[in-house]
């Protein structure tokens, strides 16, 4: 594992800089790779940063993509934050640079990259990136870096209500908010809705299957999402509303992919549910993973199996 000066040194090396993240981008996967290629480029504005990967139609207020090239990775560094392994990096591009750099708070199975910087321990890739700026002389917290990092925060912990929030993430929202960011702007932006998101919030409480273990499992599927005009990546966004039910404790969410397969969202107020995501080609933190099923049978599979956790945490009076 490196540490914060190692990786300053890399982009104090280097003329060219890529930084990426990871496909179906959150708050915080945009927020680190904006607010660290900005903290760059205004440290040092003769370098050539770039940001690639594919655009969120949802999240443009907060961020959208460079036309990176490959010729821009001959001799580049290249960056990728908040991505736990490779699978994951939004363009296939990421080895074809100088010399690869992983800037990570999710578990580090996946130890790739010349240089990795990774600290489980963070609420967000965005809380490490201000760690990162703040050890440097040279890369400055300002007042735009911070709103894209607060975004990233913000996103990744549930406007601080997950456990991963600290006293030192509380620390460093402050400095931002102390700088004048629109943060009310941000949770503005996070908190809306369109109105066939809401409409799917309430067909999933009708969809939502409730073990008495406090276990549950939604499908939102193709005829559903076709039905109320919905894409993808707007299915994708209601995966916290099983868990504001006092009945639900951990869920699963599966949403129909193009090819009938599904996408799972792994959520957990207790109980730790990354074990089961890394068993059907998924993973991701203890309480917030993410995995992927071929067919309903997995899906079935996959909510016995969490039922099977929820009665083994509970149990044992964890």
């Amino acid at each position: 594992m490196n540490n914060f000066s190692e990786i300053i040194d890399s982009i104090k090396k280097y003329n060219k800089i890529i930084v990426l993240r990871h496909t179906d981008p959150d708050p915080d996967a945009l927020g680190s790779q904006k607010g660290l290629a900005n903290a760059i480029t205004e440290a040092f504005p003769d370098k050539k940063v770039l940001i690639g990967g594919n655009d969120s139609q949802g999240l443009k207020w907060l961020s959208t993509m460079d036309d990176v090239k490959d010729s821009d990775f001959e001799g580049s560094l290249v960056i990728v934050t908040d991505t736990a392994n490779t699978e994951r990096i939004d363009d296939d591009r990421y080895n074809s640079g100088d010399f690869l750099i992983k800037i990570d708070h999710h578990p580090n199975d996946d130890a790739y990259g010349d240089q990795l910087f990774v600290n489980t321990d963070a609420s967000s890739s965005s809380e490490i990136i201000a760690d990162l700026i703040e050890s440097s002389d040279e890369l400055k917290l300002s007042k735009t870096v911070a709103y894209y990092l607060y975004a990233g925060i913000v996103g990744d912990t549930g406007r601080f209500l997950y456990p991963a929030t600290t006293q030192h993430t509380m620390n460093i929202a402050g400095e931002f908010i102390a700088l004048g960011i629109d943060s009310a702007g941000i949770n503005q932006h996070m908190n809306e809705i369109t109105l066939p998101q809401a409409k799917l919030q309430g067909a999933l409480f009708d969809r939502l299957k409730i073990d008495e273990s406090g276990a549950a499992v939604a499908v939102i599927d193709t005829d559903l999402i076709n039905k109320l005009g919905l894409t993808r990546e707007q299915a994708n966004s209601v995966v916290s509303t099983p868990g504001r039910l006092k009945e639900v404790h951990s869920w699963l969410e599966a949403v129909e992919k193009e090819d009938g397969t599904f996408r799972m969202h792994l959520r957990s107020q207790g109980p730790t549910i990354n074990g089961l995501a890394k068993e059907h080609n998924g993973g991701g933190h203890p309480l917030a993973s993410g995995a992927d099923a071929k067919d309903l049978a997995e899906v079935e599979q996959m909510f016995q199996e969490l039922i099977e956790i929820v009665n083994n945490y509970y149990k044992k009076g964890e």
